[in-house]
């Protein structure tokens, strides 16, 4: 296996030998205070737990299941807000761009521009991605086999980018299902690439409930566990105060009064695996 890059998303480093890294917020912007709220609860018990955290929070959600469910407050409030956050909470922030036209102004707000699973192909997107001087996170489509990432890597190596990050996020099996394939997580680092396990889209039903996708939020822990001890070095975990009310993805939303303990586990297991590596 190639050596694991590591990769800054801001003066959080991510890789090979690191502490496991936590990539964690709203599924989507609700309001600017719910976002300052839980960016400095999150970077509260990171530091507690000795885990690097990234701040997330999607702008416009461009994918939903319905036209009329809620996308967030586009990219210029969404934008504000973010480097707001990034300002005054002083944690690095990250967020997904759907085209070619957000990528510049989310670049000079953001510390790393995310790809999400859907438009993980998208040459014109990866390119402009890339160009933009930011770290990169591509997320596997549910369509892909790990190894033919390798594509995509190649796509964002040969339009500048050295700073790729790679998030699994379960393949579709059948109809409003998704399965894990942990064997993937080594994979992919076998592109040379440190790899995230996004343990909240992981445990979806895309579309199960008619209007919006389901899930079992349950799963959360069993999954993650599962990647960190696999080698995953980061996980990626949606956050909300009451899940239930949330505007986006309610189904499988960590709540934030239960995050400190699961993250414990896993910087114990973390260090576990670091230990065996080296």
């Amino acid at each position: 296996m190639p050596q694991m890059r590591r990769v800054e998303l801001g003066k959080v480093k991510v890789g090979e030998g690191l502490p496991l890294a936590l990539v964690a917020g709203p599924c989507v912007i609700e309001s600017e205070s719910m976002c300052l709220d839980v960016a400095r609860e999150i970077k509260g018990i990171a530091a507690r737990v000795g885990m690097p955290f990234v701040f997330k929070a999607s702008f416009d959600k461009a994918n939903r299941s319905s036209i009329s469910s809620f996308r967030g407050p586009g990219p210029e409030e969404g934008l504000r807000i973010l480097r707001k956050v990034r300002e005054e909470v002083g944690v690095p922030v990250i967020s997904d761009v759907h085209e070619v036209a957000q990528v510049a102004p989310a670049a000079e707000a953001l510390d790393a521009l995310q790809i999400p699973a859907f438009l993980c192909r998208q040459t014109d997107l990866l390119v402009a991605a890339a160009k933009s001087g930011r770290p990169v996170n591509v997320k596997k489509g549910q369509f892909m086999a790990p190894l033919d990432m390798a594509n995509v890597i190649d796509k964002l190596r040969d339009s500048g980018c050295r700073k790729v990050l790679l998030t699994e996020r379960g393949v579709s099996f059948g109809y409003n299902r998704l399965v894990v394939d942990m064997a993937g997580i080594s994979a992919m680092q076998s592109l040379g690439v440190p790899v995230l396990f996004d343990a909240t889209h992981s445990v979806q039903q895309p579309g199960a409930e008619k209007t919006r996708s389901g899930g079992d939020r349950a799963m959360v822990p069993v999954l993650a566990r599962a990647a960190v001890a696999a080698g995953a070095s980061g996980v990626f975990i949606e956050v909300h105060p009451e899940p239930a009310k949330a505007r986006s993805d309610a189904a499988t939303q960590w709540p934030l009064d239960e995050l400190e303990p699961l993250l414990r586990t896993l910087a114990e297991i973390r260090s576990i695996i670091i230990e065996i590596e080296i």
